[in-house]
């Protein structure tokens, strides 16, 4: 033992004074501890106001920085991979919220034959499949005033074949009744609260379903900017992201309020787009303009030989919204007609439904 202690005292005395390494080692402790301390500090944690936002500019121009390095770096790495014939690398893409949603049992397929034999058997399926024409009523609740008549006004204009009859003091129900006896394919309910539509009711006819929607965020034609007047042309109709079992029930529902033979020549077109479970509506037309390309030259010769030449036309699509637009977010899912005492309900939105971002059902 005492021969092994005797051999390693010089190897550490030839290293370095013991006295410089203990140094060494406090000077490495302290550097290693200012950094953790200087990287654990948050924005958040500083009570001074300028110090605070000193920091958080740092820190962003920091990210931002740390950002441009990675896109340089990944187009440098395309760059190479196509001038050697490589295959570029995957591009990235980017996490949201609705590339996280939570797993969902009742998400359609393509594949999924009971799905396309409930189609076959529910309620839409005689308007769907062009047996019967649809037919709209359109009325209101009971105090209809403010921006209701000017909405409907317009609804009027989107849906073909679309009716309006005064509510006035009629119970719901026997609405339902005159609408079924006149053959009504569908009936729909705008509600008002406090001189604003808040609501909307679609009654399928005659054995339902009924759904109830909360509507908000109209925005009524005049209120936009280059506003286009829309024509009596059949629209074609786009639903978007109705993927579940319940979003394909509704998407059907809202797609019997159409005609199924869409006249193209008139350049209509209606959206309903599905994003987080809410349907946000739009009313567009196609607009065709033809444009001549112009080429600047700074020669005087090219500008005069290029002025004899015609210049090119070239056919640019763009579209003018007619409006309105409005935003729906589906409250209960109804069997049936409208019964508010004995109706049993497909689907009830909950307040306990909505504890995570990441969960939706349309």
């Amino acid at each position: 033992m005492a021969k092994e202690k005797k051999r390693k005292q010089p190897a550490s005395d030839s290293t370095a004074p013991p006295g410089d390494e203990g140094e060494g080692r406090r000077e490495r402790k302290g550097k290693k501890a200012k950094k953790d301390k200087a990287e654990a500090i948050r924005p958040s944690q500083i009570k001074n106001k300028d110090k605070r936002s000193e920091l958080h500019a740092k820190l962003k121009r920091e990210k931002k920085a740390e950002k441009r390095k990675l896109a340089r770096e990944r187009s440098q790495a395309i760059r190479r991979a196509e001038g050697l014939g490589e295959q570029p690398p995957e591009r990235q893409v980017p996490r949201t919220i609705e590339n996280t949603r939570e797993p969902d049992e009742t998400v359609c397929r393509p594949d999924d034959q009971e799905l396309f034999a409930g189609n076959d058997a529910d309620e839409f399926n005689a308007v769907l499949k062009q047996h019967i024409i649809p037919k709209v009523l359109i009325t209101t609740c009971r105090f209809n005033s403010g921006r209701g008549p000017a909405f409907i006004e317009e609804l009027l204009q989107v849906i073909p074949n679309s009716h309006y009859v005064k509510r006035g003091t009629y119970e719901l129900k026997k609405i339902v009744e005159y609408a079924k006896n006149r053959d009504f394919t569908s009936l729909i309910v705008v509600h008002t609260n406090r001189r604003e539509p808040d609501a909307l009711l679609i009654i399928g006819l005659p054995d339902g379903p009924t759904a109830h929607f909360k509507l908000s965020k109209l925005v009524l034609r005049k209120d936009i900017k280059n506003h286009g007047n829309p024509t009596s042309h059949k629209p074609e109709l786009v639903l978007n992201n109705f993927t579940t079992r319940l979003g394909h029930r509704v998407g059907r529902m809202i797609q019997s309020l159409f005609p199924q033979d869409p006249n193209f020549h008139g350049r209509r077109v209606v959206t309903f787009h599905n994003q987080r479970d809410y349907i946000f509506f739009r009313h567009h037309r196609y607009i065709f303009e033809t444009k001549e390309s112009k080429v600047a030259s700074k020669d005087k010769k090219a500008k005069t030989s290029e002025s004899k030449r015609q210049p090119e036309k070239q056919v640019i699509c763009r579209l003018q919204e007619c409006g309105p637009r409005f935003t729906l977010k589906l409250l209960t899912l109804q069997h049936g007609t409208f019964d508010t005492k004995s109706g049993e309900y497909e689907w009830v939105h909950k307040a306990e439904m909505d504890t995570s971002r990441r969960r939706f059902f349309l």
